[in-house]
Formats: C-alpha cells, structure tokens, sequence
C-alpha cells in the first residue's frame, strides 16, 4: 500500500506536509478519493442495510476536491455524523461492526494502514470526548487502531482524561495485538508529527517505554526509539540513563537494542552530544585525517546532484558515524544547516576509506524549498566538522 510506503520511511512527515509535487502526483487524492470513499461507504452499507451509502458518497464528494489532506479527515468525519446514530454508545457500536479484518497480525514492520480510517478516529474525537463516553471511546480507537493508527486521536483522550486514559495504555502496552501495543508509545510521544502537544510531562509516559523497548516488534520498537529521539531534544541526560539501565537489564536482544539506540540518540549525535557519542562506541575526537576532499561541481540547479567524494584515514583504531551537512539558503538570505547520514564505519590504525556522494536537490520537493545563493556542505565525523566546502546554486531566471 502506498501509504504504508511513505509513512515508513519518512516517518509521516511527508505525508502530513502539502501532498502534491511538480509532477501533478498528488498524495492527498491517493489516499482520500472516490474508490476509497467508496471502500468506506461500503462497508457500513454491508454492515447495516440502512446506512445509505450512495449519499453518504455523494456528500463525501462534494467540495473534497478543493480541501487538503487533515480537512479532507474532519470532512469525512463531519459527513459520517450525518449519516450514524445521534447516540454515541450506538455510533461506536456501528463502526465497530463496519471495521473490516484487523490488519495481518503476523507482520512486524511496514503496516501503519489504511488512512480512510482516519475520518473514524477523528469522529469518535468530536462526539465521544465527554467522560461518560470515554470507555466506548477508547474501546473504539483500540479497535481502529487494529486497522490503521489512532495515535493522533489518543492524544485528545490524554489530554482531556489523563488519568484514565493512561490507566487504559498500561492495560495495551502487553496487548497481544502490536499495532495496540506501538499506540501506547507512538501516542504519547511529545513531539509526534502534525499532532498537537501533549499537556502531560514529557516523563510520564517513560514506564510505557519501560515495557515496549522490550517488544519483539520492530514497528513497536521503532515507535520507542522516536519517542526516545523526542525526549532526547529536552532531556537529554534522561534519555542516556534509560538507555544505560535498559542494557544493563538486557530484556532486549543485543542487536535490536544496538539499534533502538542509534536510533533513538540520532539527534544527539547531530548535535557531537560527546556522552551519546561515547555510549554509540565513538570518540568525540577521532584521531583520522581527512584528505581531498572536493565536490565535482560548484555550480548547481534545482534537480541536479550535489556529489563530492574524500578520504579517511585512521591514526588509530576508530569506530566513526560519517555524515554530511547543507547548508541551505533560506527565503531571508540566511542559512540553515541540515544533516544527513552518510556511513558508519570502523577503521584499524593506518587503514584508509575512500567515500563518495550523491545528494540530489529536488526541483519540487514537497517539504522544503530552494533559494538561490552560496551553500556549503560540510562532513561531520563523530560529531565534528572535517572540512567545508561552497556551492552556488542558480534558481529561476539565473538558471
């Protein structure tokens, strides 16, 4: 499915920014058009002969077109209301008989789901938020969940009833189910994409990820390494400490916890945070020399390739976290750095690598905008910069 495609690797970033590229390909009319709607009108038809599914097609339809990707989510919701009981305790009751089979249980990885069911969540939001309705509520998010992630509707529940809905993500976090399971982290990460901020301490949510770092599902503990990523920003002390118990108790195996780790530190380790570094295996001041290092063009456009390539040469033994750093140009004139991974690598005393670089500016990216003016790109090495070197890029009528 194209959508779980895009969420998996770009962590849905992507795919809550503006939806159509140069191309004319537009995300928003893939997932929320006509055959899904469609879909979706469907099965409440099937499971109740009542629901009317033609108008409720009808006036999905009508001005869809026009709205972007989350209006198109409170659209749907806002005609689903139209069309299921005033009664909320039977609303939740017929969208859980519309719900088709969960998603494949065996899978660990690359299933977020199917996003037409995002319009269900966001429903239950507007109409199941008061207290009296909270246990048909969050029964229903669990539900939906099994078929695509609630993880942004949760977070009006924890926000309004923190107490009880906690109390209720204790009782999923050993679901048997793991899209159940990855809800409990992902819901309450402090910093989740295109979702509002949570009221609760950033700390509160920690004996979730006591419990899911464990987890044998690479989709759970990827969640938990982005939840760890997010609280690295503000605590980041908190965060290594964590780290240091959770492999000290080896709950986890070896390998996936090496994993969770780089992950969840890789903001930090951006940053040249030397406690990060030092807990990855890096020296925060590698004895190498870097050597002719150059890009192969100093003059670019929109859809060409950055492309520079050097050598490394350890002094001595040297685990290193290899990237690279554009700074881009901004509207003001200004520049702003972004780092991108390139390689990790260990080198023995004497031995030398040679690495090389392709990075592509996109004419029509969909999360960023190129200006015209002088960048850089600069390696980083464990943290450290090893060399900068200029570039001008030509937009528009310079082109």
């Amino acid at each position: 499915m194209l959508s779980t495609l895009l969420l998996d690797t770009t962590e849905t970033n992507a795919v809550m920014s503006e939806t159509t590229t140069g191309s004319g390909f537009s995300l928003k009319d893939q997932l929320f058009n006509r055959e899904r709607v469609n879909y979706l009108s469907g099965l409440f038809q099937t499971a109740d002969t009542n629901f009317d599914g033609k108008a409720f097609t009808r006036q999905c339809m009508r001005g869809l077109k026009d709205l972007e990707l989350k209006q198109r989510i409170v659209h749907i919701a806002s005609v689903l209301e139209k069309h299921l009981s005033d009664d909320f305790r039977i609303a939740a009751k017929q969208i859980q008989e519309a719900l088709p089979p969960a998603l494949d249980p065996t899978r660990t990885d690359d299933d977020f789901g199917d996003f037409i069911f995002a319009p269900l969540g966001e429903f239950v939001v507007r109409n199941g938020l008061d207290r009296k309705q909270l246990r048909h509520s969050l029964r229903t998010l669990k539900q939906i969940t099994m078929r695509f992630s609630m993880e942004d509707a949760i977070r009006a529940f924890i926000d309004t009833h923190p107490d009880a809905t906690l109390a209720e993500l204790a009782q999923w976090s050993t679901d048997s189910n793991y899209h159940v399971r990855r809800l409990v982290s992902e819901g309450t990460r402090p910093k989740l994409p295109w979702s509002r901020r949570l009221t609760i301490d950033v700390t509160t949510p920690i004996p979730f990820l006591e419990t899911l770092h464990a987890d044998p599902t690479r989709y759970v503990t990827r969640s938990v390494a982005n939840h760890l990523n997010d609280i690295s920003k503000s605590h980041p002390k908190l965060v290594l400490q964590l780290l240091r118990e959770w492999k000290k108790a080896k709950r986890q195996t070896t390998k996936e916890f090496d994993w969770i780790s780089s992950h969840a530190l890789r903001t930090l380790i951006k940053q040249g945070h030397s406690p990060a570094l030092k807990f990855l295996g890096f020296r925060d001041n590698p004895k190498i020399e870097v050597s002719n290092f150059r890009l192969l063009r100093t003059v670019l456009r929109p859809g060409d390739s950055i492309e520079f390539d050097f050598t490394i040469t350890a002094e001595r033994a040297e685990s290193l976290m290899v990237d690279y750093v554009i700074d881009f140009v901004k509207a003001n004139g200004t520049t702003a750095p972004k780092v991108h991974k390139l390689k990790r690598l260990a080198l023995t005393k004497g031995e030398t690598a040679s690495l090389k670089k392709r990075h592509r500016l996109h004419a029509n990216a969909t999360t960023y905008k190129l200006y015209a003016g002088r960048h850089a790109v600069t390696l980083q090495i464990n943290g450290q910069p090893f060399g900068t070197l200029p570039f001008e890029l030509l937009v528009n009528s310079e082109a």
